[in-house]
């Protein structure tokens, strides 16, 4: 989410909190990060962290430097906002019985506070602290149990890694509970309120969960079948998280090596980009022998990932996960030989075209453009488009 789109761009940075001129410098600074220019940049973000309120200044300065140093910045920073939400929405406003928790983020003047917690969560996970990168999501959920940053999709993965199997299957099973799939409310404290898990959750399931979060289903899957083995339910996760985003599974049965960064492109919900971020927060514990060899002795699950032909003339299927090549442009059909692509072309390039307008259209409200004038997608405010906003280049 761009915050040059949608509330704060209409109400100032933080809700105005911070002064016009300094929000002019923090954007002309990552206008110049984005162009891989940091040194042209620092001049513009001294001058925008003159302005005590602006935590987004400093988010930017600390992907400029190294690891100790980014982390050092950012909790001085979540200190400071401490300090400075007290001050404008009173000392209450970080207790469960103020009027404050609950609804962060939609208070404005929290949002660059939220934003500085997130930053400390990935920089807390990519050095290794997952019990910090865990803990932040934690408050971040309590403070904001609607999850409008979309910290659900990394807190199971994080609590996995942390060996926290049974809270991270009891998260799962909040989010994928009927009256938040439903209803859309959000459960207690964002799902940690930690309790045992239920076993036999799915039987008691009514709602479809073919529109569930990918990486919520996968973590339920894993962490099901680290706590209780290969029994019905966690073959069912699995095949139903397999169905929701097959490009998990297909990189993990085809052994491909574990992304080395996040994917900062465009995205639709459970597509090859928040496979390649579940997978650069998870694959490893896949990889393990038992993981990877439940997954792999599944006939169900290779059912699913296991592609059949585009062509719809041709209709050979693979053999092995990944035999087939995908469409570069759109990567949403494969096919089992060059010929095949060529012939279906016609077929599909209305849909290959839509899909590049679409995702050139994301990219526009990512950059904080307008989007092309041939867009698919009408302008709105991209506050409620939810996910992780793009974050700078770590040195």
């Amino acid at each position: 989410m761009n915050r040059r789109h949608g509330m704060e761009a209409m109400m100032g940075l933080g809700g105005g909190m911070v002064s016009e001129e300094s929000r002019r410098n923090l954007e002309k600074a990552e206008d110049l990060c984005r162009k891989r220019k940091p040194n042209l940049a620092v001049p513009y973000l001294l001058k925008a962290i003159k302005d005590n309120n602006n935590l987004d200044a400093i988010i930017q300065v600390a992907f400029l430097l190294d690891m100790p140093g980014a982390i050092e910045a950012l909790e001085a920073a979540e200190l400071r906002g401490r300090v400075i939400l007290k001050k404008a929405l009173g000392n209450d406003c970080f207790d469960d019985e103020g009027d404050s928790v609950g609804h962060f983020w939609g208070i404005l003047e929290t949002r660059p506070y939220m934003r500085v917690l997130q930053a400390l969560v990935r920089l807390y996970f990519e050095s290794g602290r997952v019990k910090e990168s865990a803990q932040t999501i934690i408050e971040m959920l309590r403070l904001c149990p609607g999850d409008n940053m979309g910290q659900r999709s990394w807190l199971g993965s994080i609590l996995c890694q942390d060996g926290r199997y049974a809270d991270a299957l009891h998260f799962s099973q909040e989010w994928l509970s009927d009256e938040t799939c439903k209803i859309g409310t959000p459960p207690p404290r964002g799902g940690t309120a930690f309790k045992d898990p239920v076993r036999n959750f799915l039987k008691s399931k009514k709602e479809d969960l073919k529109w569930a979060d990918g990486a919520t289903l996968y973590t339920a899957a894993l962490a099901s079948f680290k706590l209780f083995g290969d029994y019905e339910e966690s073959r069912e996760y699995l095949k139903v998280a397999a169905k929701t985003n097959p490009n998990v599974l297909l990189k993990i049965l085809a052994r491909v090596q574990r992304p080395s960064k996040l994917n900062n492109d465009p995205r639709t919900m459970n597509g090859p980009e928040d496979a390649q971020d579940y997978l650069w927060l998870t694959q490893n514990l896949w990889m393990e022998d038992d993981v990877w060899n439940w997954a792999n002795t599944n006939p169900a699950v290779k059912n699913v990932v296991l592609k059949v032909c585009s062509r719809a003339a041709c209709g050979m299927r693979e053999v092995r996960a990944a035999e087939y090549k995908r469409c570069s442009a759109c990567h949403l059909v494969s096919y089992c030989s060059v010929a095949c692509q060529k012939d279906d072309w016609p077929n599909h390039k209305p849909a290959c075209l839509a899909h590049r307008k679409q995702k050139a259209t994301l990219r526009a409200f990512q950059l904080g453009k307008a989007p092309p004038r041939d867009s698919p997608m009408p302008m709105f405010a991209t506050d409620v488009l939810g996910g992780m906003p793009t974050m700078p280049t770590f040195k």
